[in-house]
């Protein structure tokens, strides 16, 4: 599908929803990228946005239970999948996990290659109150196994981010799993998370499907847990999630300063992440 036929798709989804859900209490589409991308679909713009279109469906599901859907669209959408973000009050993290799992799970194998924002309204409306039933025993069930059992850090590599869509999910996808840690932008790209070990595999399965040129799990630290002496709060290394900046530079300002970087690491007992990432000691 060639890049006008992708932002034709995507242009008509756009207009399709906002038809089906004329409200701004139902459904918000983020103006400028959708102006952008109507204007290069009706030829007034030469090239496509950089600004990716963005749009939040707020949905209630038949038993009466409130689900939004958050949705980024990738330049190449429907050709692959949007970025999803499903936002459920009601649902614990387990149940959570196990929904937007089985969510992406749908889409991949009914809508790749077609437009899929109404598919997947359709999915969480009729399908959010299953994951709420099964608090007694898929949340269980969940809590008692291995991944629930272990604290873990992961230090994610990426050659750079910049794009502000990205991160902007990369916040609030780490504080809705709450995880602690942080994400450097610029290039090279870092981001930590760190807690259970469940939240930060659905965290990496999040962020490794957004498109990059080259993102990696550089290094993992996992950390068995003895519930009897030793909780996860007591291993964590950062308190909350933050975007952190180091003094930004270079034509872009997209270049921090990596001996702010080893020193931000350093206060936090992490100094020997530093040479994992850049090959050399830091100072």
């Amino acid at each position: 599908m060639a890049q006008t036929e992708h932002a034709e798709a995507q242009l008509a989804e756009v207009e399709l929803l906002l038809s089906m859900f004329p409200s701004q209490e139902e459904l918000e589409v983020e103006p400028v990228a959708y102006a952008e991308l109507r204007a290069y679909v009706e030829g007034t713009a030469d090239c496509p946005s950089n600004t990716r279109p963005e749009l939040c469906v707020k949905i209630r599901t038949h038993t009466g239970v409130d689900v939004s859907l958050s949705c980024t669209y990738p330049s190449d959408y429907p050709s692959v999948l949007p970025e999803i973000v499903v936002r459920c009050g009601e649902l614990s993290r387990v149940q959570h996990a196990c929904l937007v799992s089985d969510l992406r799970l749908y889409l991949r194998e009914s809508c790749t290659g077609e437009v899929c924002v109404l598919s997947a309204v359709d999915w969480l409306r009729d399908h959010t109150h299953e994951y709420l039933e099964r608090d007694d025993d898929g949340a269980k069930g969940a809590a008692q196994a291995p991944s629930a059992e272990t604290f873990t850090r992961l230090w994610i590599y990426s050659h750079h981010i910049y794009n502000k869509s990205k991160r902007k999910n990369i916040l609030e996808w780490a504080k809705e799993l709450q995880l602690t840690g942080f994400s450097m932008p610029g290039k090279p790209g870092v981001v930590c998370v760190e807690g259970l070990q469940a939240a930060c595999e659905e965290f990496w399965a999040r962020v490794k499907v957004l498109t990059w040129k080259r993102i990696m799990i550089r290094h993992r630290e996992d950390v068995p847990l003895d519930p009897a002496n030793q909780s996860a709060e007591s291993l964590r290394r950062f308190d909350g999630f933050e975007e952190a900046a180091f003094d930004p530079h270079g034509n872009r300002g997209n270049h921090m300063d990596l001996g702010q970087l080893f020193q931000f690491l350093s206060e936090r007992g992490c100094a020997q992440i530093f040479q994992m990432y850049f090959g050399v000691e830091g100072r």
